[in-house]
């Protein structure tokens, strides 16, 4: 990447928690060299942005969106179509960054009344904490630099992986964006079952915590797929078999299956309502 790409100017319409995540991991890059402007219309909000990043508020999302290369979209997906239809978007080269679920660029064109480059990003709630994992997929209308912008914004959260069509986004939101949920519920199935055994409440809670953490961070790391690495904890006639074993017994692969094709179809279907 070259240095120039790292020299650009963000405006942030929303200010909220994913907002606040993105900003923080910028501000935090020392590499960086952005100028960052947010509107949101709760001053409180503006004012604890201001005052925890010394960023610049804008007057106005006109101003912000006329001021900035890139604008990331960060309001509620219920909210965006007032927001949009009360910009002149005709005003403004940036490429737009929408981190709201389930809007289609086609929605967003049409009540920006104006075809233009538009990147839409799938984050999910990890990104919080700097460890998220977010599809994204851009227009015909965006550049190799707008590209670059986006990666730069996205990455300051995670990882951002780029996929090939609009569609797949529906996929990666049955994936990772309501994925964090379904480990929740794994630990919390596992830190219940630890308590039957015996285990007090603390215990229970901790052990599964490091443990899914461990897991985590051991894949992260490792070249081998998940399926190998299971094995290789999975001795012959142990333990750890005999749970492995009625999972497969109960078709857990199955479960999941069924499961996100159901958080597949609602992408769709939400999609859908909220263009209306």
């Amino acid at each position: 990447m070259k240095e120039s790409d790292k020299n650009f100017s963000v405006g942030f319409i929303g200010g909220g928690n994913m907002a606040r995540s993105i900003i923080g991991g910028l501000v935090t890059d020392t590499t960086l060299n952005l100028a960052i402007q947010v509107y949101d219309p709760s001053s409180e909000m503006l004012d604890a942005l201001k005052r925890d990043f010394a960023i610049t508020i804008a007057e106005s999302n006109q101003a912000l969106t006329e001021q900035c290369d890139v604008v990331v979209l960060a309001v509620k997906p219920q909210a965006m179509k007032s927001v949009l239809t009360n910009i002149d978007a005709a005003k403004s080269k940036a490429v737009f960054l929408s981190i709201a679920a389930g809007l289609t660029i086609n929605s967003l064109v049409k009540w920006l009344a104006i075809d233009t480059a538009i990147i839409r990003a799938m984050p999910n709630t990890p990104a919080l904490v700097q460890c998220g994992a977010t599809g994204l997929f851009a227009n015909a209308l965006v550049s190799s630099e707008q590209r670059n912008y986006a990666n730069i914004i996205i990455n300051s959260t995670g990882i951002g992986l780029w996929v090939d069509s609009e569609d797949l986004l529906d996929t990666v939101t049955a994936l990772s964006g309501s994925g964090p949920a379904y480990y929740f519920l794994v630990m919390e199935a596992m830190q219940a079952a630890a308590e039957k055994l015996g285990l007090d409440s603390e215990t229970a809670r901790q052990l599964t915590i490091q443990t899914a953490l461990g897991a985590a961070t051991l894949a992260s790391q490792s070249q081998e797929d998940s399926s190998t690495l299971r094995k290789r904890v999975t001795s012959p006639g142990g333990t750890t078999e005999q749970a492995i074993n009625t999972f497969m017994e109960n078709d857990l692969a199955a479960i999941f299956s069924k499961a996100m094709q159901a958080a597949y179809d609602r992408s769709k279907e939400l999609a859908i309502e909220l263009d209306q």
